[in-house]
């Protein structure tokens, strides 16, 4: 147990008079308490909370980010650190708050020059066809696609949103986008008729836009949902906005991205029994995900953090640092 910061303080100020309060003994935890002479009540330092009213050790809670972060379920985890499931989702939900907010204040106006976006498909408790058999009327089950979107030179996740793949989800996810990014840039996306619309409306003003369409070989691409998706027999590069450089128009460096996704996010995993049975905690971790991927983790091609390559800071960033921020 680390030492208390208040032992050796003679005197400490009420929070309630604000006048100076003697020693009267410890708690049962050793930890100094002081008694106020006008007020008579004790009390005893403030101390920091860096998971607000968690109590686990930081240290036990920062391996359990990580292994999280290295694909591997919560049972799993829990058999490996002892910790009790509800509490590796508490603390998996506490990072992801916080991941979120730090996203949103840290990513905001970056000069980009060329971006790819994409959805990769999971789904929530049960897949779309089993909640329309069993009519289930609940809007947090089912599918649940999230969108991203990638700076392809820098590598750093500009923006993403959960959502199904509609025009209302669609057009939040070019709103964060708009709102990540500045000046004049080229994007690139595959041919989901929504995005059209959207980015007209949200970055038509200062984007070339593209969609590289896939075309299968049984012409149906719901069979990405499937474990061993069908085969692709033709790409078609369709410029849809502005003077998009054809040598450019490319969603290889996304799709790499979904790669990771899924061997890192055990929820993402296929055929499993892992995946997510809660919308909120399927947020939480691609907020811990993403967070984590910009700030904490190096990429191999350009060897430092996309956040570091983006010029957001200037090193690796630990997960008690992203806790801190």
């Amino acid at each position: 147990m680390s030492q208390s910061p208040t032992k050796g303080k003679a005197h400490m100020v009420c929070h309630n008079c604000k006048i100076e309060a003697k020693k009267s003994g410890k708690d049962r935890k050793g930890n100094q308490r002081f008694r106020c002479a006008q007020c008579r009540k004790t009390f005893q330092e403030l101390q920091e909370k860096p998971l607000d009213n968690m109590r686990i050790p930081m240290e036990k809670a920062e391996m359990c980010l990580q292994l999280l972060l290295e694909g591997m379920s919560i049972r799993s985890i829990q058999r490996i650190t002892g910790l009790h499931q509800k509490t590796i989702l508490d603390l998996m939900v506490l990072a992801g708050d916080r991941c979120r907010q730090l996203m949103k204040d840290r990513i905001k106006g970056i000069a980009v020059k060329d971006v790819e976006a994409d959805e990769i498909w999971g789904f929530v408790g049960m897949k779309k066809m089993t909640r329309l058999y069993k009519q289930i009327d609940n809007p947090m089950v089912g599918d649940a696609y999230t969108f991203v979107g990638i700076e392809r030179n820098t590598k750093l996740i500009l923006a993403w949103h959960l959502g199904d793949r509609d025009t209302p989800n669609t057009e939040a996810f070019t709103e964060k986008l708009n709102h990540a990014t500045s000046g004049r840039f080229q994007l690139t996306t595959d041919g989901l008729a929504t995005y059209p619309d959207a980015i007209s409306y949200s970055l038509g003003t200062r984007v070339d836009y593209a969609q590289l369409i896939k075309v299968y070989a049984h012409g149906d691409r719901e069979g990405e949902q499937k474990y061993s998706p069908p085969e692709v027999v033709e790409t078609v590069s369709k410029p849809i906005i502005g003077n998009p450089d054809p040598r450019r128009i490319c969603t290889s460096i996304i799709e790499r991205s979904n790669l990771s996704m899924r061997t890192s996010i055990r929820r993402l995993t296929r055929l499993t029994n892992a995946f997510s049975k809660k919308w909120e905690n399927l947020h939480a971790m691609l907020s811990l995900y993403f967070c984590w991927y910009n700030f904490c983790r190096i990429h191999s091609s350009i060897r430092c953090t996309p956040a570091m390559e983006s010029g957001l800071t200037g090193h690796v960033w630990t997960l008690r640092e992203l806790l801190a921020a």
